[in-house]
């Protein structure tokens, strides 16, 4: 009998859906090793094995058996995805075209060798993961300043709506957007620099450029109002904080790994600056692995919630959730999020929610995405480490991205599809 590897499903899925694999067809008991791999768009090769072993009949479900070895070990249905490594050092995994998918090559061979060979491959199957759900529609916007992509849900609309803004990397990344549009919100990917015309550098942040994007959101006949929520990491959240306490018509913030503090760049908004707390790069330090190890480098907050650097949160007129990773090298998000309960506490507001998630770095993406461990700093243009343990990690961006829906869906107006 022929080896074959099945999937449920056995088409083309999203990114952020488990698939089931089965490898059918073995000698009872047979040892196997299973290597999963992927080449990005810039032709990046990222690569995961882990070595089973066959039941009575020579079925081997990885919802069932738990890995013996490899690049993880335990029940591990989804192990060959978010253990996924890259073979260039310091590469962190992004999707770059949303419109085409991402293959996954899935290869059997016989044995616990260290390293497969193709004189024991037994069977392989090619899995497409896409980022684009059925029937979400993508539109580039170029409306005055604002330079973006929105993803509209299939069906009729108006739905609830969400800008989505990411870190100092730049340029424009519309994976997350995509995907949540594929869960029933029209979601915006917002670019703010190096994409196009907008400024190569940023060092400033000027609040009215991202007032001109939320009047496009609540402005637009697809999107339901009459208020808009707001998704950001590390500064993008900083961004999007700084939103909710001085623009109208914001329901919702999720934070995930934002500061709440303006780190290096001042916030600019009508009359109103908040001055950058800055850093200290003598208090950078050397980890075990030799890299550079950021997450003490931010000046002293003196005066707790009340230092003048601090975005003020308590402005904000809808819910804010922070999403944390306890092990974030960026900087302190777990402390940072702690003060700004205390600031939002001492202000007369109540406690905000506040998740936070042991074992977990920086970079919280959705499902399955690999863990970035360490990568290119933008500004230091050193690789710096950014935290985290992958299992662990895995976990907490299957369970934040729950949370995340579910928070939109109920401060949106949305019937979470989860």
């Amino acid at each position: 009998m022929a080896v074959t590897v099945r999937l449920e499903p056995a088409g083309r899925c999203r990114w952020d859906e488990p698939v089931r694999i089965a490898v059918r067809g073995l000698a009872p008991r047979q040892r196997i090793t299973l290597r999963a791999s992927l080449r990005d768009e810039k032709g990046a090769l990222f690569r995961a094995h882990a070595r089973y072993c066959a039941d009575a009949d020579g079925l081997l479900d990885l919802a069932r058996a738990p890995a013996l070895g490899g690049s993880f070990v335990g029940l591990e249905p989804m192990g060959l995805f978010w253990a996924l490594e890259p073979e260039k050092p310091f590469w962190r995994f992004l999707k770059r075209d949303v419109q085409t998918p991402f293959a996954v090559e899935l290869e059997v061979f016989d044995g616990h060798e260290p390293e497969p060979d193709g004189e024991r491959l037994l069977g392989r199957a090619v899995h497409e993961r896409d980022f684009l759900p059925p029937g979400v529609r993508r539109e580039p916007v170029r409306a005055g300043r604002v330079r973006a992509t929105l993803f509209l849900p299939p069906g009729p609309g108006p739905f609830p709506g969400i800008i989505d803004i990411f870190g100092l990397g730049g340029g424009l990344l519309e994976y997350r957007a995509s995907l949540l549009a594929g869960h029933g919100f029209a979601t915006l990917a917002l670019a703010y620099c190096d994409f196009e015309d907008l400024p190569k550098k940023f060092d400033t942040i000027h609040l009215d450029y991202f007032e001109e994007a939320l009047c496009y959101m609540l402005q637009h006949s697809q999107v339901k109002g009459p208020g808009i929520g707001l998704l950001g990491i590390s500064l993008g959240a900083d961004i999007c904080l700084s939103m909710a306490s001085f623009l109208k018509n914001i329901s919702a913030t999720v934070s995930i790994n934002g500061s709440g503090f303006n780190g290096n760049i001042p916030i600019y908004y009508k009359e109103t600056t908040i001055p950058p707390l800055g850093h200290d790069l003598r208090r950078m330090k050397v980890a075990f692995s030799g890299l550079l190890d950021i997450v003490d480098i931010r000046n002293d907050i003196v005066g707790g919630c009340e230092n003048p650097c601090m975005i003020p949160i308590e402005k904000a007129q809808g819910p804010i959730l922070f999403i944390v990773g306890q092990d974030d090298h960026n900087w302190r998000s777990e402390l940072y999020a702690q003060i700004a309960s205390e600031r939002l506490q001492a202000h007369g507001k109540g406690k905000p929610q506040i998740i936070s998630y042991p074992g977990t770095g920086h970079y919280i993406e959705p499902p399955y995405f690999p863990m970035c461990p360490a990568s290119l700093h933008r500004l230091l243009d050193k690789p710096v480490i950014w935290g985290g343990e992958p299992r662990a990690h895995s976990k907490a961006q299957v369970d934040a991205w729950k949370q995340i829906l579910i928070f939109f869906s109920k401060h949106l107006g949305a019937s979470p599809k989860l």
